[in-house]
Parts: structure tokens; sequence; C-alpha cells
């Protein structure tokens, strides 16, 4: 059951929120920690506040069934208020406050660790507020306490695309004090909060740091720069500049301003199209982790090192590409030398339009085309752990071609096909063993659109899917 407990250890109120599997905000989880850090905060007992996650995690983040809630426009909750808490007992409340990050510390999970006086961490913590990947902006003083920590430029690159910090990283960038083995986590942060309260450390209140922020003249820079990228997508993502906004109003009007425009623009975001859209998008992506049948029968996915894509149009060298950025290797194959190069030179223009947007660098994309064996021959899909056909829509030249695959390729290499017209019960018609065959279907541009469908028969082998 959600909740928070607080135990205190030689007068340290250890407050624990529980909520199993990544100790998601839930309701509960919040009130229990408003009524402990009350407690704590009372109590005489008390010289200092941790503040953990139960089973080695600290927090996943808000509730997102309760999220979904507010995007169907479905009665819900109103946390809103729980900034205030943040900021009364956790930011500025007379005894002094440590966060113990231990796995994650993610989206609300991480507000509420930015509100604490200081945060120590384990070395495979990861760091980030990715709540614009659900339409959504952070809702807990995000907006404001990032910047003031890690520096502007750096806070909004976290936030707008929703960057992971490691803990390494999260040292150098002040994110977190200090990086301690996670047998030693409780301890050290006691330890601490200890420091804290009797002065001999520095007690920091992120809502109102400066020493991170640059001057006039650069902020404005960086913000009309944001503003520019905001723009671009506001039509369909409308949250990326409410985000942005909520950001520019604290730096100009003071922090309380800014959380002001940071839960008004948060109550303007859940509301959009977007919100909704992306927040089923999540639930829809985890439910395809569960299909009876498939993934309760104890079969674990093979490894695919390497995967041959069956011709090199847009669709085909966009797979291609797709596959890349994973880091599987490529056999490109193709009917004559002109369109295959025609087909390796998409790849590679696919790779410098990441490079040119700043997502990659020209090493990577170097180094990510040495995974490309282009070919004429079928008898280089040899050793290739999938096969996917994306030529044009022609039964035959389809049923052809599987027929040719079934022959060359290994008797455990998966054979799909892209195809979006054609009945693949069909197109496998003059296979030996047409079970082989499944959909893979990828919309395009296929290496930036995230939605992927596979397509089984009657016939398919579970181990297939799983894999």
């Amino acid at each position: 059951m959600a909740s928070a407990r607080m135990e205190i250890r030689d007068g340290i109120a250890v407050v624990t929120m529980v909520n199993p599997p990544v100790n998601a905000l839930a309701i509960p989880v919040l009130q229990g920690l408003e009524k402990n850090l009350r407690e704590a905060q009372g109590s005489s007992k008390v010289r200092g506040i941790v503040i953990c996650g139960d089973n080695h995690k600290f927090s996943g983040g808000f509730d997102i069934t309760h999220l979904r809630k507010s995007t169907q426009g479905q009665p819900s909750n109103d946390v809103s208020d729980f900034n205030a808490i943040l900021c009364q007992f956790v930011e500025g409340g007379s005894k002094p406050t440590v966060a113990a990050i231990e796995t994650l510390a993610l989206g609300g999970g991480l507000e509420v660790a930015l509100a604490c006086n200081a945060r120590v961490c384990t070395p495979k913590a990861q760091l980030a507020l990715p709540e614009l990947r659900l339409g959504v902006i952070p809702g807990f003083g995000g907006t404001q306490r990032l910047p003031r920590v890690v520096g502007l430029e750096k806070g909004l690159s976290m936030m707008l695309k929703s960057e992971t910090v490691k803990a390494e990283d999260g040292l150098q960038l002040g994110l977190v004090d200090k990086i301690v083995d996670p047998s030693r986590l409780l301890d050290e942060a006691c330890a601490l909060a200890k420091a804290l309260a009797d002065g001999s450390a520095k007690r920091n209140l992120s809502l109102y740091r400066k020493d991170k922020l640059p001057n006039e003249q650069v902020t404005q820079a960086i913000l009309k720069e944001a503003g520019k990228q905001a723009k671009r997508v506001q039509s369909v993502m409308p949250h990326v500049a409410l985000c942005v906004d909520a950001v520019a109003v604290g730096l100009s009007q003071g922090p309380e301003a800014g959380l002001t425009r940071e839960a008004e623009n948060f109550k303007k975001a859940v509301s959009s199209p977007a919100a909704k859209g992306l927040v089923h998008f999540f639930f829809a992506q985890r439910a395809t982790n569960v299909v009876p049948g498939v993934t309760d029968i104890g079969l674990k996915p093979r490894p695919t090192k390497s995967v041959g894509v069956v011709g090199g149009g847009l669709m085909g060298s966009g797979i291609a590409t797709a596959c890349l950025l994973a880091g599987i290797k490529v056999v490109l194959k193709e009917i004559k030398q002109d369109f295959l190069d025609a087909g390796v030179g998409r790849i590679q223009s696919n790779l410098t339009s990441m490079v040119r947007k700043k997502r990659m660098t020209e090493d990577k994309a170097r180094q990510l085309m040495s995974l490309v064996k282009p070919t004429l021959s079928d008898a280089d899909f040899s050793q290739c752990d999938m096969i996917i056909e994306a030529v044009i829509e022609n039964l035959d030249l389809k049923q052809k071609i599987f027929a040719t695959l079934e022959q060359v390729c290994r008797p455990d290499c998966i054979l799909s096909t892209n195809t979006s017209t054609i009945d693949i019960t069909k197109i496998a018609a003059k296979m030996k063993n047409p079970e082989r065959i499944v959909g893979a279907h990828f919309f395009s541009p296929a290496h930036v659109m995230q939605l992927f469908e596979i397509i089984r028969t009657e016939k398919t082998p579970p181990q297939i899917l799983v894999d």
C-alpha cells in the first residue's frame, strides 16, 4: 500500500516513501510525506531530516495513473498545493533536509530531492525531469529549482530534452553533493543532516540560489533561443513553450512568481491534446510488454546483432538507420548498384541530419556508417539474426524474396515483412515453413517514428514475437 513512514535515528528523522515498484508519488505518498514532515519539523527530538525511498529506489516520479485521469478530464485530486509543502517543510523548515537517492530520482522524485537542502546519491543513480515526454511540465518546483542548481542552460536542456544525468555528471553539475556506496547511503545522509544542523556544512535553499545563473544578457539570449525552439513545435507540443515561460517568469519576477506560473502552466499543459496523446502512448507502450501466451511462458529474447534489410528506398533506408541507432549491424541489399548507392546515401543523409541538429557527433555518425554492409547478393544474409523486407507492395515479388530468404538464411533467422497492405499469410504462401514469417511494420520516417507494429499469424511461434 502506498504510504510514507518515519523513524528517528539518533536525532535524525528518516522519512521513507513507499509505493512499489518505484515509489511513485501517489496521493497517499504525498499525504504521508506531508504528515511525517510536519511532525518531524515540529518535534524537539529531531535535529534534521533525511528523505529516502523504499526497496533501494528513491522515486520514479509522480503517479502517472493520476496524471492519466487529469488528461482525460476525470475527477482527480488537486496536488498543486504540494509545492507549498516542499517550500515550507522540506526546503525552508527549521530542520535541514537531505535527500538519500538510490537508483533513480525522476520527475517529481527529483523535484522532492531538489527541495532538500542537500543530496547524496549512489554511484548508479539516474536523475531526470522527463515530464515533457508526457506532454506536461515539472509541477513540483522543477522549473524554478533545477536552473538555479545546475545552471540555466543545462537546466533547460535537461527539461526540454528529458535528459537523464548519471551520478558522476550530477556531482560535477552540483545536482548532488556526494556519491556514496549503497551500503552507506543512509548513514552518510544522516551524517550530512547533522552537519547541516550544527552549521558545519552549508545549507542551501535551491529556490533562492543565484550563483549558477548567468548575467542578464546571457540569460535573455538563452531564453530567446529556447523560446525559438519551443515556437517551432508549439502547435502540436504547447507544453514546451509553457515550460520555458515558467522558467522565464521565475528569473524575471522571482521564484515565488515562477512557482505560481508553473502551477498555472501545468494545468494548461495537462488539459492539452498533446498530454492526452502522450500519456496514452506511455501506457500503450507498457501494455505491449504483457501478451498472453507470449510473455508469460518463460521465454527470453535472443540477441539481435545483425539485421538484413531488403530494399534501400525511403522506408528501407529509414529502417536501416533505426537499426544502426540501436547499435545493430546492417546488411543492405538492392538489385542494382545505382539503387544500392542511393540507399547507402539515404542512410548517410539521415545520420548527417542528426549531426547537423547536434543530436550526434560526426565521429559517432562515422562509427555507425561502418556498421553498414551494402550488397547485391542474398548470400550476405546468411549470418543475419533478422531480415526485414521493405520493397514495393507487389505480392509476386515478395513471395519470390521470401522463398529465396528461406533458403539462404539460418533456420533461426527471423523473416519479416514491412508490408502495410498485403496479407502476410499470402506472402508466405510459397515458403516451405510459412510460420517463420512475421509482420514488422514501421512508420515513416522509420528512424524517427516510435510506433512499430508486430503482426503475427495463427502459426507464428511465441519465440519470434519475444525476440
